[in-house]
C-alpha cells in the first residue's frame, strides 16, 4: 500500500492493539491527527484524547499502561513538547510502565544544523533515550511499521519500561509503499528463569527455612504476578511484606499480607528472604539490614537491580511471575520440616503493632479510613504527595493488585491527577478516586477540562491548607520555622471546578468526605471534593522509623 508515514504510523498502532492515544496537538504533528481522524471515521478503534498540557497527556498514558498492560501512547510536538511529557515518562521510568512516547522533529533534512527552527531542540532523541529503555528514528515512512512493532516488544519484554519514537514532520508527511508489520500475541510470554540450579538452590533454601519471609516490590505488579505470590506464600506460610509500590500484591485482608512498617519487626526475625521484583535499598541507598545468618535470595527482571550494595546469597534475573510459578511447582512436594514456621501469635502481634502505629496519625487515618470506607474494594486509588497520601501508603488497606498507585522513587508532584484520568480511560468500569494537596493539584488542575470533555469519571479529593505542607513542615522542625516559598494562596477548589462545569462539595470532616464520595462515585462524568484542612502532625517519624521498613522498589 501507498502509504504516508503518518498512515503507516496509526495503522501499526492499530494493530498493535492501540485503542486510546493521548496528546497535544501541534503542527508537526498535523498530518498525524488528520490520519488519526480519518482512521476513526472510518470506524478505526483508535480514540484521540486531547489533554491541555503535554505533561498532563504523557501522565495519562503512563497510568493507563500500568494498570492495563496495554501500550499507553502519548504523542507531543518536538522541543517544549518533548520536555513537557518528560516527567511522566520518568515516572513510567521508575514504576516500569509499558508507555510509548511518539515524538514528533523539525524537517529531517534541517535536524542538527542549529537553524532555529521551530520547537528545535539540540539532541531530542539523546534527551529521551535518557528516560526510556529503548528509542528509535524514522527517517522514511517505510521503517515506521519495524519500528512500531519494535518499540512495543521492547516496552512490554523483559522489565516493562517506556520507550520513545521519534518521526520528522516530513516523513510523516511522505508517501511511499509501505507493509504493515504483523504484531504478536497480546500478551507477549514471559521468559523462563535464566538458570535453573539458581531456582533450585532457593527452592532448596526456602523448603529448608524454619521462618522464611518474601519481600515483594513493584516488579511483583508490573509482571502480574499477585496470584503467585499469594500461592507462594501460602505454600511456605511465609508472611509477605510488602513496599509502597507494591502495594494489593497480596490482598491486605490475607494472614501472610504486611506493609512496610512490618519490615523492622519481621526482616531481623527471618532466617531466609527471597527479595522479588524490589531494588531492596534503603532511601539512604544502603543495603537493607538482615539477619547476620539469613540467606537471602533477589529475584529481578533487571540485573542491574541485583549488585552492590545489596547482600545476596543468591541472585536470579527472572520475570517475577514465572519465578515464583517455578518456585512453587518445585515447592510443592512439601516443606523439609513441616512443624517449622512463624508462629501465628507473633504475626498477628506485629499485625497489631503496625495498625497501632497508623491509627495513632490523626486526622490523617480518619480520613484515610473515609476513603477506604468509600471506594469499591476493586476501585483505584491513585496516590498524590499530601499530608494524608503520606499515611495511605502504608495505612490504606489494598485488596486488588494495581489498584494503589504512586509515582515511585520519582515522587512526582502534580502526576496525580492526570494518571487518575488514565487510569480510568482504560478502566471505564471501575472506581477511580485522586486525591491531591493543594500544592500537587495546581500543577495540572488544567486537565479538569479534558475530564469534562470527554467525561471522564474521575472523582478528584482536595486536601486544601494552603501551603507545600510537607516544605512546611521541614521548615518548621529542622530549620526554626524560616517559613521561605511554602504558603500558598490556593483558589477556591468548588467554584475551580464548577467554572469547568465539573459538579463539586467540599467536605469539611472525614464522615462528610466518605458520604460525599460515595454519592460522587454514584454519578457519571468527572467531580471534584474539596477538603479544608490545617497543619497535621509529620507521619514522616513513622515511615522512616526504621531502615528495613523504608525500603526503596
Amino acid at each position: 500500500m501507498e502509504l504516508s508515514g503518518a498512515q503507516a504510523l496509526v495503522g501499526q498502532l492499530v494493530r498493535e492493539g492501540v485503542r486510546h492515544v493521548f496528546g497535544v496537538p501541534g503542527v508537526q504533528l498535523d498530518h498525524v491527527l488528520d490520519a488519526l481522524a480519518r482512521a476513526r471515521a472510518a470506524g478505526g478503534p483508535i480514540e484521540y484524547i486531547a489533554a491541555r498540557h503535554e505533561q498532563g497527556a504523557a501522565h495519562m498514558a503512563e497510568a493507563y499502561a500500568r494498570t492495563t498492560g496495554r501500550p499507553g501512547v502519548c504523542m507531543v510536538v518536538p522541543g517544549p513538547g518533548v520536555l513537557n511529557a518528560l516527567p511522566a515518562v520518568a515516572t513510567g521510568y521508575a514504576c516500569s510502565s509499558p508507555m510509548l512516547c511518539v515524538a514528533a522533529d523539525i524537517p529531517s533534512t534541517l535536524a542538527g544544523q542549529g537553524l532555529g527552527m521551530l520547537h528545535e531542540l539540540p539532541d531530542q532523541d539523546g534527551v529521551l533515550a535518557s528516560v526510556t529503555k529503548w528509542s528509535g528514528r524514522a527517517e522514511t515512512p517505510t521503517r515506521i511499521p519495524a519500528l512500531v512493532r519494535e518499540a512495543i516488544r521492547q516496552s512490554r519484554s523483559g522489565r516493562p519500561r517506556p520507550v520513545g519514537l521519534t518521526i520528522p514532520a516530513d516523513v510523516l508527511a511522505a508517501r511511499a509503499e509501505t507493509d504493515l508489520e504483523q504484531a504478536d500475541e497480546d500478551t507477549p510470554p514471559a521468559s523462563e528463569p535464566s538458570d535453573q540450579d539458581v531456582l533450585t538452590q532457593i527452592a532448596t533454601v526456602l523448603r529448608g527455612a524454619r521462618r522464611p519471609l518474601i519481600h515483594a516490590g513493584g516488579g511483583v505488579l508490573a509482571s502480574r504476578a499477585g496470584a503467585a505470590l499469594t500461592a507462594l506464600a501460602e505454600e511456605l506460610s511465609a508472611p509477605v511484606v510488602m513496599s509502597r509500590n507494591a502495594g494489593g500484591a497480596v490482598p491486605a485482608h490475607h494472614r501472610l499480607a504486611f506493609t512496610s512498617l512490618a519490615a523492622p519487626r519481621l526482616l531481623p526475625a527471618a532466617d531466609a528472604v527471597l527479595v522479588v521484583g524490589s531494588r531492596f535499598v534503603t532511601p539512604r541507598g544502603t543495603a537493607v539490614p538482615t539477619a547476620p545468618g539469613a540467606a537471602v535470595a533477589l529475584v529481578n527482571a533487571d540485573p542491574g537491580d541485583m549488585g552492590p550494595p545489596r547482600r545476596a546469597d543468591l541472585t536470579l534475573c527472572a520475570d517475577a511471575r514465572t519465578a515464583l510459578e517455578a518456585l512453587r511447582s518445585l515447592l510443592a512436594t512439601g516443606r523439609a520440616d513441616p512443624a517449622a514456621g512463624w508462629p501465628p501469635a507473633e504475626l498477628a502481634e506485629v499485625r497489631l503493632s503496625c495498625a497501632r502505629r497508623v491509627t495513632g496519625v490523626e486526622p490523617q487515618w480518619s480520613y484515610v479510613r473515609a476513603l477506604r470506607e468509600a471506594i469499591p474494594d476493586d476501585g483505584f486509588l491513585v496516590n498524590e504527595l499530601t499530608q494524608v497520601g503520606y499515611l495511605a501508603s502504608v495505612g490504606y488497606p489494598v485488596h486488588h493488585p494495581g489498584t494503589f498507585l504512586t509515582p515511585g522513587y520519582q515522587g512526582t508532584l502534580g502526576y496525580g491527577y492526570p494518571s487518575a484520568l488514565g487510569v480510568k480511560v482504560g478502566n471505564p468500569d471501575r472506581a477511580v478516586v485522586s486525591v491531591n494537596g493543594d500544592g500537587g493539584f495546581c500543577w495540572n488542575m488544567q486537565e479538569l477540562a479534558t475530564a469534562r470533555k470527554y467525561g471522564i469519571g474521575v472523582t478528584a479529593v482536595v486536601f486544601n491548607d494552603n501551603a507545600y505542607g510537607n516544605v512546611r513542615r521541614i521548615q518548621a522542625d529542622e530549620f526554626e520555622g524560616r517559613f521561605i516559598g511554602s504558603d500558598l494562596a490556593s483558589p477556591d477548589f468548588v467554584r475551580l471546578a464548577e467554572s469547568f462545569s465539573v459538579p463539586a462539595v467540599r467536605a469539611e470532616t472525614p464522615a462528610r468526605l466518605a458520604a460525599a464520595l460515595k454519592e460522587c462515585l454514584g454519578e457519571p462524568g468527572p467531580s471534584l471534593i474539596e477538603v479544608p484542612v490545617t497543619e497535621m502532625p509529620s507521619v514522616w517519624p513513622l515511615l522512616l522509623g526504621g531502615s528495613p521498613g523504608s525500603v526503596r522498589d
